[in-house]
């Protein structure tokens, strides 16, 4: 099978264990938006499920993420020095892989780190440090590896888990500020009658937990997902070196390394919750990768 074809490889499989562990929370936030639906015109619970389910597959239309997906994540259209700057690299790319048939979105988010993700299916979005810092060929590397996210598919588990995360987070807010109001006005209007003092002190909890236990959920989620995410950024940069742009992405990632300074990651709940691998281990994977390639 052509390196430049779609194949799901183990790496994106393994990003659906998120997806099956936010949906314990998920069903709960969904249901929290069911009941009132479900007071007033008596819907259905399970075609409410269904019908919110089906919402993930618009997000992968390529209008929907050019005019509405690139708002929500911060990104923006490039500029007409960066769009030519993006299509050099870019078209560099698709003549050499033949992919003229696939259509892809390119915008660009303002950061003063080094980097680039996809999102979607169509997605790929540039940092504009990124844009003025790397070389065309450096860019094209980086490029490649991102459309490698796409060609492998390990952009649709990660783009179903951050839509489902979002009622999720947004319940969860919902369920700390409604605890801060009862815990207020049960120390103001309660305190000298026990029965409601001691009721608005267990609404208080019970909105803690319950918001605490969708968090906890989140977390979770967000820990199988990166670990699947750090395994998918090896596979990338092998594809990305069996499109031909191997070297132009070593050349981007040891160039990214030279301009990083964070500082190492020691502490093992960074190592677990970090998306990517150490850069080290990426540039040496690479690296070794080209050279057996070679030889």
């Amino acid at each position: 099978m052509s390196s430049r074809s779609l194949r799901f490889e183990w790496s994106a499989l393994t990003g659906l264990t998120a997806i099956v562990a936010l949906l314990p929370a998920w069903l709960v936030a969904v249901s929290v938006l069911w009941l009132p639906l479900r007071w007033w015109g008596d819907v259905n619970y399970w075609l409410f499920v269904g019908a919110m389910f089906s919402l993930f597959i618009l997000l992968f239309s390529r209008p929907i993420q050019r005019f509405v997906l690139v708002r929500l994540i911060g990104a923006r259209k490039p500029t007409a020095q960066e769009s030519a700057i993006l299509q050099d690299s870019w078209q560099s790319i698709v003549r050499r892989n033949d992919l003229t048939k696939r259509r892809f979105v390119l915008a660009v988010f303002d950061t003063h780190a080094l980097n680039a993700f996809a999102c979607g299916g169509h997605l790929v979005v540039v940092s504009s440090s990124a844009i003025e810092s790397l070389d065309e060929e450096q860019l094209s590397g980086v490029l490649a590896h991102e459309l490698s996210h796409h060609l492998g598919l390990h952009t649709v588990a990660l783009t179903i888990t951050q839509w489902m995360i979002l009622p999720i987070v947004v319940l969860s807010r919902v369920g700390m500020w409604l605890r801060a109001v009862a815990e207020t006005a049960t120390i103001t209007f309660a305190r000298r009658i026990p029965p409601l003092h001691a009721l608005g002190l267990f609404v208080a909890a019970f909105l803690h937990v319950a918001s605490w236990l969708l968090m906890l959920n989140v977390s979770l989620a967000t820990l199988l997902g990166n670990a699947a995410s750090r395994a998918s950024e090896y596979h990338a940069d092998r594809r990305a070196a069996q499109l031909g742009f191997g070297n132009q992405l070593l050349a981007a990632l040891r160039h990214s390394q030279d301009h990083d300074t964070r500082s190492a990651r020691t502490n093992v709940w960074d190592r677990a919750f970090a998306s990517h691998p150490p850069m080290r281990m990426r540039i040496n994977k690479l690296a070794t990768y080209l050279r057996n390639q070679r030889a």
